[in-house]
């Protein structure tokens, strides 16, 4: 059986030895970047495997392309290969921050053409609330073959400047509320949004633990909020194209299939002055 969307604690921690199974934690702060790779070393579900959330699932900026933009994929492809992902492999991807950033390693690896990804429903709080052993030794990780099967999963600035206010395209953006109203705007340089777009707050996919709200739930949330719009006209975007891919995780879930990714997002979109910007 593999898992795509999400996978319980005691299931990770049946696998634990599973040779075709590898959990990646993915912890990361904005204002503290070495964060993830110091709590990973004082201890981490056993046998996982660490990625960086800028050097690893991001590319390098411009400073018009967004603060997280997408990574080059055969570099993405080759790292992911490194660390032992292969093309039957199981992989299991957890944080710390309600899924915020193991989301975009589920988009990404989906992104590249492996299916079998889920994240830790709850994350690290969950394991460790259910009993979960974490360890500060180093896992030996045998390198596999990874190879690119790229989706067409991606829209860009000009897609979205195209289709703004129209059927053609169902916007959501998945930053807090008062971000979207541009409000309390500390992280980019320009507050508000992306016009016509509608607020999907990450965080509402999740029960008060951290783990997703059932699938029934989910579907009924978002077919309200897609209003009518079918899947495959929905755009995710959010501060820098990472928290977004939570929403994503969530219509997968609820079994609506086939939106995309504007992985530029807010911090891209705000970068150009003659873009036009709602608040």
């Amino acid at each position: 059986m593999s898992y795509t969307t999400l996978v319980d604690a005691a299931t990770v921690r049946s696998h634990l030895h599973d040779p075709d199974w590898l959990v990646i934690d993915v912890r990361h702060q904005l204002a503290d970047t070495a964060y993830g790779e110091r709590v990973y070393g004082e201890g981490h579900v056993p046998g996982a495997a660490f990625l960086h959330c800028d050097r690893d699932l991001s590319g390098a900026m411009t400073g018009c392309n967004g603060r997280h933009p997408l990574p080059d994929q055969q570099n993405l492809a080759q790292r992911l290969g490194e660390i032992g992902i292969g093309a039957t492999t199981q992989v299991v991807v957890y944080d710390d921050a309600q899924g915020m950033i193991a989301g975009r390693l589920w988009w990404l690896l989906r992104w590249l053409g492996h299916d079998r990804v889920a994240l830790l429903d709850g994350g690290l709080q969950v394991w460790v609330a259910a009993g979960g052993a974490l360890t500060d030794v180093l896992p030996t990780l045998a390198a596999q073959v990874f190879v690119a099967r790229p989706r067409e999963m991606l829209v860009d600035a000009a897609f979205v400047l195209e289709r703004i206010e129209t059927s053609h395209m169902h916007l959501v953006d998945a930053r807090g509320p008062d971000r979207f109203r541009g409000e309390n705007e500390t992280i980019d340089p320009v507050g508000g949004h992306i016009p016509g777009a509608v607020n999907r707050f990450f965080k509402d996919n999740l029960l008060p633990d951290g783990r997703f709200k059932p699938a029934a739930e989910l579907r009924a949330e978002w077919l309200a909020i897609l209003a009518g719009s079918p899947p495959d006209v929905v755009v995710h975007q959010c501060g820098s194209g990472v928290s977004a891919c939570l929403n994503m995780v969530a219509m997968e879930i609820a079994g609506l299939t086939g939106s995309r990714l504007y992985a530029g997002s807010w911090s891209e979109w705000c970068a150009d002055p003659g873009r036009p910007v709602t608040r």
